[in-house]
């Protein structure tokens, strides 16, 4: 399953890091720490994303 998951995260951790620098240059956020942070945030909740997705595509 870590190896699922892996290979998961490596697609869903940018893309929600992408997801959420645009959503923070969106709103006006655009100095550098603001779009490290949202990178950052979108990168870390890839992890339990992609360790949610693994577990349901071997459970069905």
């Amino acid at each position: 399953m870590f190896r699922l998951a892996s290979i998961l995260y490596a697609l869903a951790g940018p893309t929600l890091a992408g997801i959420l620098v645009i959503a923070a240059l969106t709103t006006g956020r655009d100095d550098l720490r603001s779009i490290l942070w949202a990178a950052v945030i979108g990168a870390v909740l890839g992890l339990p994303t992609a360790w949610i997705i693994a577990k349901k595509i071997l459970s069905a």
